[in-house]
């Protein structure tokens, strides 16, 4: 269709443009602003909530589904879910297989947001804003969740005041049959599921888009036949959040993103072949519907929205578990480098794009100490060997192989020091993000911690390897006693270790209580061991006395790594404690 230009522009003109113009761009400015903020505050009142449970029903599909409903309807974002998915897959809190059908009831949660965007209650937009403003100034005696609900709500009411503006923006369009041809003009399906992937994309927030939708629909400048296909992108625009989220992630928290994406260019190929009769079937059961206003253009973009996205899940929903299968194989775990020779330090677990969500963040620096606590461990295992070994001290088949242990150590001291200064880091800019007195403890027990794992590694790469070259010019080897206590006190200190890395790898309690428990036993023992060697040294035993400086300070150390596991382990218990106190302190005040 040829339009005339200079007719356009008088339209225009004759309209108000640049009043126009304005308005909408600041009534959009105004929405984004309120979509986001209210997500964001319903987001720090609910996160730790809806972790707890996404742990406890994710083992069921259904009952996963039905928690990602929730969340995602509490949370107001699919996103946000999605992203909470990928952090506690990263954790090690939850597996891949039981995040799909949390995935797809996310989607369904997600139409929650978009069903009240499509409801008229922006005349009552203002009336939010103050109350949510009211709630906010009067929350300082009843604590920061009072707060956070007052944002949300102020930015609830700032949400619906921007769609009234975008919308009242747009009423003089109405009056120009030329300018409502151009905009219909556009109405090309695929067209429109690219833009609204595009926009979605850019502003992370499919809600968002849809809800722009909604306001072009209800000013009747687009059909419900175009509105559909922007639907669809912006399912799909959606889905970049999760990528950006597991890009640094694991192979199983990159699954996660891979899901979503599949679920959503799925849905979409399922329904854009037959557009035009789903937009039928859409306007038949909502104009049937008998509540006041759900004949609008509007309430039809949101009708779509959720049957598209409920529709979606009963699909998909029964092939979760071939779908997980598929993905394991297509896209399989990649194999731990063996060779490290020109390898640079990485830190698996921590990951930038969580620091807005402090507690996937804490739970991703607790498994980087766990990383590090195997490191140590790989680190002391070894070191016992050339020390008790019984092979002929001036072979020089020995020195070569003392030589690769050296080189071994060191590798893994020197990644315990990165490992350690990476978590210090990560852990201090959590501590820069708005987080509560729970979690800043948490923060400094954490940091305390992984400071005390780089001392251990310090004193296996610095103390206790530097005695066997001074036990090999000694020419002499411990005695038969010596050894066997040597080898019993190490492997002790080496279980401590192991103990640790699970205490960090799996949120285990009774290994706390071990770990201190044989620390104070394994302190005893020690003390026997020495007395026996010193007994033997009374005696006058030849390879005692010759050794006994190595000996004592080699049991000294294991002694100190000893009784740094467990430090650790008090701290651990202590943070526990206190925990637990304020929990306690909390219910009975709400009691």
């Amino acid at each position: 269709m040829d339009f005339n230009k200079s007719i356009i522009w008088d339209e225009l003109l004759a309209l108000g443009w640049w009043e126009m113009l304005i308005m909408l761009l600041g009534g959009m400015a105004i929405f984004l602003y309120g979509i986001d903020k209210m997500a964001r505050e319903l987001q720090k009142i609910s996160t730790s909530r809806m972790q707890n449970i996404l742990m406890m029903v994710t083992n069921n599909r259904f009952l996963g589904m039905l928690s990602g409903t929730l969340i995602t309807a509490v949370v107001q974002s699919s996103s946000a879910t999605t992203v909470m998915l990928v952090g506690l897959v990263q954790a090690g809190l939850i597996k891949f297989s039981q995040t799909l059908g949390v995935i797809l009831g996310a989607d369904i949660g997600t139409t929650v947001t978009v069903q009240l965007m499509a409801l008229k209650i922006s005349d009552y937009a203002l009336l939010l804003v103050f109350i949510g403003f009211v709630v906010r100034v009067f929350s300082e005696r009843r604590g920061r969740e009072w707060y956070h609900l007052g944002n949300a709500i102020l930015g609830c009411g700032l949400l619906f005041f921007g769609m009234k503006l975008m919308s009242d923006a747009m009423i003089p369009l109405q009056k120009s049959p030329d300018i409502i041809a151009i905009i219909r003009g556009a109405e090309n399906p695929l067209w429109g599921i690219f833009i609204s992937a595009l926009i979605t994309a850019l502003i992370h927030s499919s809600a968002a888009t849809i809800g722009m939708v909604i306001v072009l629909g209800q000013q009747n400048l687009l059909s419900l036949d175009a509105c559909i296909p922007l639907i669809m992108g912006a399912n799909i625009g959606t889905c970049v959040t999760a990528i950006i989220a597991s890009w640094r992630t694991n192979r199983d928290a990159q699954r996660v993103a891979i899901a979503h994406v599949f679920f959503k260019i799925g849905g979409v190929l399922l329904f854009v072949t037959w557009i035009p009769s789903f937009a039928k079937i859409v306007h038949y059961l909502s104009t049937n519907w008998h509540f006041v206003g759900m004949q609008s253009v509007g309430n039809q973009v949101a009708n779509a929205h959720t049957i598209f996205n409920v529709a979606l899940a009963l699909v998909f929903l029964p092939f979760t578990t071939i779908m997980g299968r598929l993905l394991l194989k297509f896209y399989p775990d990649i194999p731990d480098q063996k060779v490290r020779k020109g390898l640079v330090f990485t830190a698996k677990h921590l990951d930038i794009a969580f620091l807005h969500t402090p507690n996937i963040a804490i739970d991703l620096a607790r498994l980087e100490i766990a990383r590090m606590a195997k490191v140590l461990g790989n680190m002391l295992f070894p070191v016992i060997i050339p020390f008790i070994g019984k092979e002929n001290i001036d072979d020089p088949q020995n020195l070569v192989s003392d030589m690769r242990l050296y080189e071994e150590i060191t590798y893994c001291e020197r990644e315990t020091d990165f490992l350690e200064k990476q978590i210090s880091n990560y852990l201090l800019n959590i501590g820069s993000e708005e987080i509560s007195t729970q979690q800043s403890n948490e923060i400094y027990t954490l940091l305390s911690i992984s400071k005390d794992l780089e001392s251990i590694g310090d004193i296996i790469n610095k103390n206790i390897f530097p005695l066997l070259e001074k036990k090999r010019r000694l020419q002499v080897h411990f005695s038969l006693e010596g050894c066997e206590e040597l080898r019993i006190y190490h492997d002790k200190v080496c279980k401590q270790i192991a103990r640790l890395e699970k205490i960090f790898s799996t949120i285990d309690p009774p290994s706390v209580k071990q770990v201190i428990s044989k620390m104070k036993s394994y302190v005893t023992l020690e003390g026997d061991f020495r007395r026996r060697h010193l007994e033997r040294v009374h005696l006058g035993k030849k390879e005692s006395i010759a050794t006994h400086q190595i000996h004592m300070e080699l049991m000294d150390y294991l002694k100190q790594i000893n009784v740094y596991t467990g430090n650790i382990a008090k701290s651990v218990k202590m943070y526990q404690e206190m925990y637990q106190e304020m929990k306690d302190v909390q219910e009975a005040a709400v009691a």
